[in-house]
Parts: C-alpha cells; sequence; structure tokens
C-alpha cells in the first residue's frame, strides 16, 4: 500500500538539523522542520545551510498558543516566517488563525505554497465543525491541515471521516495521542499526502518513528 512520509525535526543548532536532514532524507520523503525549537536569531543560519534541500522541507514556526515553543513577540514570528517563504519552502505551516487575521501577511506569502493548519489540543469536535474548519482554511491553501485530540476510538473514525467530505484540498487530518495513533496510520490510506514520523522520540502524542511506520507497511506487502 502506498505511503509517504514525513520525518519531523526539531532541533537547537542549525549544524546538528542539517546532518539530521541530510540523513533523514535518505529514508524520508519530506523533511518538517520546526524552527520554533530553534533561537529566533540561528533560523537565517540554518536556513542557509537547508536551502538546497527546501523543496522537501515543510517549515514550521509554530507559537506556544498554538502548541510550539516560539517565545518571542508576534512581530519577529511573521518576520521569520517571511525569511523563510524566500527559500521556496515545499509548505510552509502557517495556522489558520494567524493568516485569517494578518491580510498583510497573506498579501505577502501570496506566491509561497502554504499549508494552513489547524490544532485542537483538548478535544475532538463533532463532524459538522470539521467541516466546517475545513472549507473555511481551504480559502486559504489547497493544502489544510487538521489534527485534533482523541479520548476515544469514536474521536480517531470522527476525524477520518473527514477525508469523505474533501474534494479540492490536499487534507492531512488525524488525532493526537494514544487513541489516535491509529490514525496517523489510516489517514495516509484515505487520502492524505504523507504522515508525520519522529527519528525515534515522538515529537507531538501519539507519533511513531520512522522505522515504525515502515516495519508496520512493510507487514501489509
Amino acid at each position: 500500500m502506498a505511503y509517504k512520509t514525513c520525518v519531523t525535526l526539531a532541533e537547537s543548532s542549525p549544524t546538528k538539523l542539517n546532518k539530521l536532514l541530510q540523513a533523514s532524507l535518505k529514508r524520508s520523503d519530506y523533511i518538517e522542520i520546526r524552527f520554533d525549537f530553534m533561537e529566533p536569531n540561528k533560523v537565517p543560519i540554518a536556513l542557509g545551510l537547508v536551502r538546497k534541500h527546501m523543496s522537501r522541507c515543510i517549515c514550521t514556526l509554530r507559537p506556544r498558543s498554538e502548541g510550539g515553543k516560539f517565545s518571542s513577540n508576534e512581530r519577529n514570528r511573521i518576520s521569520i516566517l517571511k525569511l523563510i517563504s524566500e527559500y521556496n519552502p515545499y509548505l510552509l505551516d502557517v495556522e489558520y488563525n494567524t493568516i485569517r487575521k494578518n491580510k498583510a501577511l497573506r498579501q505577502y506569502l501570496k506566491k509561497t505554497n502554504l499549508l494552513i493548519s489547524w490544532h485542537d489540543f483538548a478535544k475532538t469536535p463533532n463532524i459538522s465543525y470539521l467541516k466546517s474548519m475545513n472549507k473555511k482554511m481551504a480559502k486559504f491553501s489547497k493544502n489544510v491541515k487538521i489534527v485534533t485530540t482523541a479520548k476515544s476510538i469514536k474521536d480517531t473514525l470522527c476525524i477520518l471521516s473527514l477525508y469523505k467530505f474533501q474534494s479540492n484540498t490536499n487534507l492531512i487530518a488525524f488525532a493526537m495521542g494514544d487513541y489516535g495513533r491509529m490514525s496517523r496510520i489510516l489517514c495516509t490510506q484515505l487520502g492524505s499526502p504523507y504522515t508525520y514520523v519522529s527519528l525515534g522520540k515522538p515529537i507531538a502524542p501519539g507519533q511513531f518513528s520512522l522505522d515504525e511506520i515502515k516495519s508496520i507497511f512493510e507487514l501489509k506487502q
């Protein structure tokens, strides 16, 4: 069964990031760079080191309010997002709440391949709410990422049912947590372009490692 992986790298050192990225690209289709784990003044250094690989990178600069690590002010974060866009990543992950509120940023990023993301770290809303979110987010990009928190199998089935209603978007939808783990596998069979994995220690609740995902899919073949 076809599947693609995206290794999440959350490093504070530009040099270590570059080393892990080059090694990971030999085994994974894409890399997600969590720039919010890095001091803001180190981001330009990191971009310079990995620039030739950006066509396979999803770049993220998540603020604390959205479950990330970026702790500086929002003006600085927007400036860094703009800088990252100049390196033409495969996808630039921008939160729905950020993009909808900032018209100037939308204008600046109009030629950037955006991934519009939305997370619920407390629960999984009902399917009507999820469908509404998907529709709102798709106004800003064809690439949409909706991630919820599963507290039951029912929650996991709910987030996965969203794939039945999407048609014009490249939807990435799954649930975090132990109950949501299977959604990280099944999403690739329902239409997600890839699933996020770690190199070992999970970066997000319920995340599989690259080795685990490869082992699971090898069993299916």
